[in-house]
């Protein structure tokens, strides 16, 4: 529609545009820009889904969730042992300095089965939270709506999904915290998960402890997708400029645009991303100094210490997990889409 690259559209020019697209197509289109919000890469910072009347009025939304989490568990199962590479790089930095030094010695302790450890909490957070954020959304949306029946506006709708988002992070964040240390405990530490968190409770600051790293992560949450969001139309609209004889872009195209969108978001938050994991570990690690106990005083540490590339431990193996985190959350959730009877509304 605009073809002047104006950023504006008139009315003449919407109204055309409506004349000669088929109806259908419209449709079509919609339920693709909607999918591409249920693409997981393994972060809990996207904005939550939006469901029209009709599918919460035939329950096609809980169909839509159970995909999505399903999706989300089977691609991070996939790319775990690059997530627990990463942490091993953000944490114990000092001990490994390569991913080929992580494998190698994930390998030696505790065989292939190793680079799974941690990945059931990780999967197993991920239908809660997309609940919780969901239901969180839906009131929120009603609240700033009041007793109208008017569409809200866009920075109304990310302002509801991030404080949603909050509020599913502050609700499952003890499994976050429990992951991570999961993620780094030696072959035979724990008898299950179970012990792990009585350990956490008992030796440590109490229920403080599975909070540690929670401000960091909630600071997080708005520029991340804000950043996801906003390159990711930017990119959909560069192309569709560049190849006007396309009406939409195809599937392939929409997932190098998540995946570059993704990137881009965990670049500007990666260094937050970093000080919560670091935080979330020092009871497994020898790092009890004063300033590491807090997000200022670790941020300045680690820039004393190893300089701004410090900040950025560990993206390798994370930039190396999008693209097929991203692509197997895309097959699997249109699979389970289809097997469950989803139609586009």
């Amino acid at each position: 529609m605009d073809k002047d690259d104006s950023q504006t559209i008139s009315f003449d020019r919407w109204s055309d545009y409506l004349f000669f697209l088929p109806r259908f197509e419209l449709g079509n289109l919609f339920c693709t820009w909607r999918d591409a919000t249920f693409l997981d890469v393994g972060e809990n910072l996207s904005v939550p889904e939006d469901f029209t009347k009709k599918e919460m009025q035939t329950g096609m939304w809980w169909r839509h969730l159970v995909a999505g989490a399903i999706a989300g568990g089977v691609s991070r199962t996939c790319t775990a042992p690059l997530d627990r590479i990463k942490v091993f790089l953000q944490v114990r930095n000092r001990e490994y300095s390569s991913i080929g030094v992580c494998l190698r010695h994930m390998l030696k302790e505790g065989g292939y089965a190793s680079l799974w450890r941690g990945n059931g909490v990780n999967a197993l957070k991920i239908a809660p939270e997309t609940a919780i954020k969901f239901a969180a959304y839906e009131q929120l949306k009603s609240l700033i709506r009041g007793d109208t029946d008017r569409e809200l506006q866009i920075y109304e709708r990310f302002l509801a999904g991030s404080i949603a988002g909050g509020i599913a992070q502050s609700s499952i964040y003890p499994l976050e915290v429990l992951k991570t240390r999961l993620a780094l405990r030696k072959t035979g530490q724990y008898k299950s998960a179970w012990m792990q968190n009585v350990k956490i409770f008992r030796k440590n600051e109490g229920l403080r402890s599975f909070y540690k790293g929670y401000l960091p992560n909630l600071l997080g949450i708005i520029p991340y997708a804000g950043i996801d969001l906003a390159i990711y139309e930017t990119l959909k609209k560069s192309y569709t400029t560049r190849h006007p004889e396309v009406k939409e872009p195809g599937s392939m195209v929409l997932l190098g645009c998540g995946t570059a969108s993704s990137s881009c978001g965990q670049i500007a938050t990666y260094p937050l991303a970093l000080i919560r994991i670091r935080l979330q570990a020092q009871a497994v690690t020898s790092d009890h100094s004063p300033e590491a106990g807090t997000m200022i005083g670790l941020f300045k540490s680690i820039i004393k210490r190893e300089g701004v590339a410090g900040l950025y431990r560990g993206i390798t193996p994370n930039f190396m997990k999008v693209a097929p985190a991203v692509s197997i959350s895309y097959v699997v959730y249109e699979y389970l889409k289809n097997k469950l009877g989803v139609k586009a509304t």
